[in-house]
């Protein structure tokens, strides 16, 4: 709105004098008629609040208040009960109220949606008068209008019909009656109806949007020209998406809105990288031509690059940013939407008004990905929402070969998913570029206003087969038979542009012409964009940019410090009723703090967050049941036994405090480990945890790992210091709350890509969490964490421990046994380790060693090295572990051992003990589970 006239009025005149009477005039005939009105003040005025009532039956106190509306006394039409009516009219006059709602409900199964016209639905036979008692007789009838949003309270029946055929059934199909909100579903009626669903465009905004048409279309073209058969996933039938992208991002940024997070899948990606993001067309020539990019050791295709850039909106600027996304359809979604939260908790924006997160969905992913669903799911909740999401379906009415609807799903739409969280959903015919530049406005205004999720299903088609070596009519013979004749959205447009008068045939070949030529230069092709962008709009990663691995950092903490921290942590409010079994907890910490009790594995992983805190780092802890632990051993949330509110102490350290974040996620893993990638790829100085309620669990979301937490360095040079916690250990609790299945992280490492650590202490935990934020090294961390360790007699540590040392890599033998005895060293990791110990106690044992491996990823061959040293009588060395053979760490991790053996002793052996290879992860039998441990035990000790 920069030096427009209208900004120029406000800044004159303040709105005094002749201006206020002409903005007041003009509010006037826009509540009367938005179409009357120049469509920059309309903009204007659709942006303000709406009180919950439509601008039809508002009137301002004061332009000068900021048009603040209050509710006319204006009479409204009553709900009229059939028992009460006399008249023939009367009766009449119901039905056509009914009519209306029908329109508004049923309507949009009678717009005309699909570009190619295969869709032929039948009309709803309640769209119809004679379901109503109604006649042809009737249409020159004059009713009352009731609620309907057409600038009049009276109008004959054929004047409503038409009005209700003009809003409903033409190129936008409205879904937003199964919304319960009745403010929100009024909000919708008055901007739908009140245009009869097609607001007047200016002739520069025209052609603007055949610009954006041009590019879309051009950029195809061009590719296709010069790489032909190479795979793109080209955007050709669906290039509306371009000036809706456009819109929605110049629209946002007039609201005030800093940062956009945009993801989505391959369809169209390339298309939005160069014509929306601005990414320079000559590099996407360079990765068309194979060349690779500098630093990243894999690489990935071009179609799952992400990007970023600044562009210039009225409201300023704005920071866009593409997310990096792999093939599996869908998963970005979650990932966007960490991304966005981290955002807005940097910029301290609760409610959503300085990012906005856009998704773009296919239609066969969003109807058959269950993180879809997901991804809805956490749209409101406490941990996960941000403000409302603008998704978008590029619907090409086919998914790869399925294009039969009883094959790719079983509701109507493929958008009906969303209307579990009664998200309004707009259906779009994509081959008429106003209606949907007017569905894009109308999703930024809702978004902006009500602050949730709104759906724009964009119906197009596929011009090409899923890929340009691929060919449809093999499949899809009447589609693609129909295709062949379908002229483009742009030739369309451009034409009906001629026709009108907006343009001559030399303006449109002059755009194509420009166009191309740009292409040709290698010049950026987005107008807006920001050569020079503001750095305060995005994060900096410099400081975690290049570092080398390193095992060790210094991790200590002054004592006194940490005993007032461990001090302020015990403090509740008052009045505060804590649970007698919690309150034991807590006086035990007392007395760890103290140093008059040994630590727990509760305390010290307390402790950690604690001292982050105070050093500065956020911390943010997600999963089920993580206040309490699914262990009951963390008790970071505290619950007041009387009215059952809730106390974080560690939410009230000090003053001015890094933020403390802690919920218990809805039962979900794949989303909301996403979720924790996208927010931790956007927050380095953060501790981010998620922690799965059993190990075993995080197998929901095997994706996340294998195609963001793994290889997102590689492939992306995406840095990630995301830690998940995962439970594990043999208690004989059954196949699916046993094992975090460790060997599926160790087969994934290579080339120091993640940590995987199996820490045995408390302090080494503390040690462990620490390390993770403070070396400025980011790479994800996995923990396999205890379960019965968290309260085992042998799992202690002081409180010096936590002072004076630091994480260790390996732990060497901790009783007093002379190394020269000792002909037998057993290797292992985890919760084994005090099984193996206390059998050696109880036996008397002086000729065996016990080394614990905290790190199996990186592996510490050196440490290890370092701790075999002193024993030079080695005859035996073993591995043991719980898990069955062909899986835990013997496979992954015996070249590492075998190598350190044999540098030590080239006569040594590397043995196994465990258990035997097993299609299941445990035994489901109490008894099994005591007989297996018993016996690779004594298999360690013999073997």
């Amino acid at each position: 709105m920069q030096d427009s006239p209208m900004q120029r009025m406000w800044d004159s005149a303040h709105l005094s004098g002749g201006n206020a009477a002409y903005v007041e005039e003009l509010f006037e005939l826009y509540l009367h008629d938005p179409n009357a009105v120049p469509e920059e003040w309309r903009s204007y005025f659709q942006k303000l609040p709406a009180n919950g009532t439509p601008a039809s039956d508002v009137s301002h106190s004061s332009i000068r208040e900021h048009f603040i509306l209050l509710a006319k006394n204006q009479r409204r039409a009553q709900p009229v009960s059939a028992g009460s009516v006399s008249t023939e009219h009367e009766k009449k006059q119901v039905e056509v109220l009914r009519l209306i709602q029908a329109y508004r409900l049923r309507g949009h199964q009678a717009a005309q949606l699909d570009p190619l016209g295969l869709q032929q639905r039948s009309v709803p036979a309640d769209l119809s008068l004679n379901h109503y008692g109604l006649t042809d007789g009737d249409l020159d009838t004059v009713f009352r209008t009731g609620d309907l949003a057409i600038g009049t309270d009276e109008a004959t029946l054929r004047e409503i019909v038409d009005s209700l055929k003009a809003t409903y059934c033409r190129s936008i199909g409205a879904e937003f009656s199964h919304i319960v909100d009745s403010e929100q579903r009024t909000w919708f009626q008055q901007r739908f109806e009140s245009v009869r669903g097609q607001p007047d465009f200016s002739p520069e905004v025209k052609a603007h949007l055949l610009e954006r048409l041009t590019a879309a279309e051009g950029l195809e073209k061009y590719l296709g020209t010069k790489y032909p058969g190479t795979k793109r996933f080209g955007l050709e039938g669906g290039e509306s998406l371009i000036p809706l992208l456009d819109e929605i991002i110049q629209r946002t940024g007039s609201y005030g809105v800093k940062e956009i997070v945009l993801g989505m899948a391959h369809r169209g990606r390339l298309n939005v990288l160069v014509n929306t993001l601005g990414k320079n067309p000559r590099d996407l020539f360079d990765e068309f031509e194979g060349k690779k990019v500098e630093g990243l050791s894999s690489g990935d295709v071009k179609y799952h690059q992400g990007f970023s850039s600044n562009v210039m909106t009225p409201g300023g600027e704005v920071h866009l940013a593409m997310a990096f996304n792999p093939s599996h359809l869908e998963i970005v979604s979650p990932v966007v939407e960490g991304s966005v939260r981290a955002r807005q908790d940097r910029r301290q924006d609760e409610v959503g008004d300085k990012v906005l997160p856009i998704t773009i969905h296919g239609d066969a992913a969003v109807a058959g990905q269950g993180v879809v669903m997901e991804t809805f799911q956490m749209s409101q909740t406490r941990a996960y929402k941000t403000g409302g999401t603008i998704r978008v379906v590029v619907n090409n009415q086919v998914g790869f070969t399925t294009n039969k609807q009883e094959d790719s799903r079983s509701t109507e739409y493929a958008t009906d998913v969303a209307k579990m969280i009664q998200a309004p959903i707009f259906h779009v015919n994509a081959d008429d570029p106003e209606a949907v530049l007017f569905v894009s406005q109308l999703a930024v205004d809702y978004r902006m206003q009500f602050k949730r999720d709104i759906v724009l299903d964009l119906i197009c088609y596929r011009r090409r087969g899923h890929n340009e070596a691929d060919e449809p009519s093999g499949t899809q013979p009447l589609m693609y038979q129909k295709i062949a004749k379908q002229r483009t959205t742009r030739e369309l447009y451009s034409d009906s542009l001629i026709q009108s008068k907006v343009l001559t045939s030399e303006d449109v070949q002059a755009r194509i012409d420009e166009y191309r030529d740009a292409l040709d230069n290698g010049l950026h092709v987005v107008k807006s964009l920001v050569k020079e962008p503001n750095p305060e709009l995005f994060v900096d990663w410099r400081p975690y940019l290049g570092h080398a691995w390193t095992a060790r950092h210094d991790t200590r903490f002054d004592l006194k410090t940490l005993q007032d921290l461990s001090t302020k942590l015990l403090h509740v409010p008052e009045g505060f009723v804590v649970q007698r079994q919690v309150n034991k907890i807590l006086e035990d910490r007392s007395k760890m703090g103290a140093g008059a009790m040994p630590i727990n594995w509760g305390y010290a992983e307390t402790m950690a967050y604690a001292t982050l805190l105070f050093e500065g780092h956020p911390v943010r802890i997600t999963g089920q049941d993580v206040g309490r632990g699914t262990f009951s051993h963390r008790h970071a949330a505290l619950h007041n036994q009387k009215d059952g509110s809730t106390y974080l102490p560690l939410q009230h350290l000090y003053e001015g405090q890094p933020s403390f974040a802690l919920y218990d996620s809805f039962l979900s893993e794949e989303a909301v480990l996403a979720f924790e990638y996208g927010y931790a790829t956007t927050t380095p100085n953060a501790l981010v945890i998620w922690e799965a309620q059993f190990g075993d669990f995080a197998n929901g979301a095997q994706v996340v790992i294998d195609q963001f937490i793994t290889s997102g360095e590689h492939k992306w040079g995406r840095l990630c210091g995301l830690t998940m916690l995962l439970p594990h250990g043999y208690e004989g609790q059954g196949p699916e709350h046993s094992s975090a299945r460790l060997e599926r992280y160790l087969q994934l490492c290579a080339e120091h890509n993640i940590q995987v650590c199996v820490p045995t202490t408390p302090a080494q935990i503390y040690h462990l969490l620490r390390r993770q934020v403070i070396r400025p090294l980011r790479k994800p961390l996995v923990v396999l964490t205890p379960k019965s360790l968290l309260r085992h007699k042998l799992a202690i540590s002081t409180i010096e421990d936590l002072t004076q040392s630091c994480f260790q890599t390996a732990i060497g033998e901790i009783d007093q046994i002379d190394p020269a005895k000792v002909e037998r060293l057993v290797l292992c990791s985890g919760k084994v380790y005090y099984d193996l110990l206390e059998k050696r106690r109880a036996e008397g044992r002086e000729d065996i060693a016990i080394v614990r491996i905290e790190q199996l990823y990186p592996f510490p061959e050196d440490d290890l090295a370092e701790i075999l040293a002193p024993y030079q009588n080695l005859k035996h060395i073993v591995w043991c572990q719980e898990e069955p053979m062909n899986q835990g760490a013997w496979y992954c991790s015996q070249h590492h051992m075998r190598r350190v053996a044999i540098a030590h002793n080239k006569e040594l052996v590397l043995q196994y003990a465990g258990r035997d290879a097993s299609a299941s992860p445990a035994a489901g039998y109490a008894s099994v589970h005591a007989e297996q441990q018993e016996k690779l035990l004594q298999d360690a000790f013999t073997v």
